[in-house]
């Protein structure tokens, strides 16, 4: 089965990908009152803001353009290293919202208007629901893409540098849509940053022990800022 999916890394996404919407799909139907509701002052605090749709549907290129980028144009070790943290860490959130199922109730009665930013919003909201939010898989997504960016032996040249903050700046413009949106508590969004920083650390030791010269390779490379 490894060697398979080391053989074949665009039909490996492609299953992932059916698994990974299927289970969703599943949750949605079956979670429609949550055990637990998560609520903390901070959301009380955030405003409601139609126009943060722009980043939040951003992140559903951006995951599969960072994928392909580093297929195609680096070394595949680099690939599977994103990889490992980003579908574990997916899979790990949908078995804690089965398990724990979980929701919010943060959304506003009305969204005023009829524009395009109005339309996408109640879009959203009417094919996902306010369950199955912790821990925010957007946020989990957004943060572990921004740190492959910056561990990307290809742009540690000091002319890449707009890359990495281009990815910077999206991720936190994501994790700030999902909080606008009302789509997720302050609570998810700290969830998803934890489970990504954990995860990456603990890909971070497997790929010590099974590619030490990449681990090496990256720790030599000089960074120019």
């Amino acid at each position: 089965m490894r060697a398979w999916c080391k053989d074949h890394p665009i039909q490996f996404m492609a299953l992932y990908l059916v698994f990974y919407l299927i289970f969703f799909y599943l949750l949605e139907k079956s979670v429609v009152v949550p055990d637990l509701v998560l609520h903390c002052a901070l959301d009380d605090m955030i405003p409601f803001c139609k126009y943060a749709i722009i980043p939040y549907y951003l992140w559903f290129a951006w995951i599969p353009c960072t994928l392909f980028y580093l297929l195609w144009f680096n070394d595949r070790r680099e690939f599977w290293r994103l990889c490992l943290p980003l579908f574990a860490g997916m899979t790990l959130a949908l078995l804690f919202c089965a398990i724990v199922p979980n929701g919010v109730d943060l959304r506003p009665g009305h969204i005023a208007g009829n524009d395009i930013f109005a339309r996408l919003v109640r879009m959203l909201w009417k094919s996902d629901t306010s369950t199955n939010v912790f821990p925010s898989i957007h946020v989990f997504n957004s943060v572990t893409l921004a740190l492959a960016y910056h561990r990307c032996a290809r742009l540690r040249d000091r002319k890449w540098w707009w890359v990495k903050a281009c990815a910077d700046v999206l991720c936190v413009a994501i994790i700030l849509s999902t909080l606008l949106l009302k789509q997720h508590s302050v609570i998810d969004a700290v969830g998803g940053i934890v489970l990504a920083l954990v995860l990456d650390a603990i890909a971070d030791s497997v790929v010590r022990r099974t590619s030490p010269d990449l681990a090496y390779r990256r720790r030599t490379v000089p960074l120019h800022y």
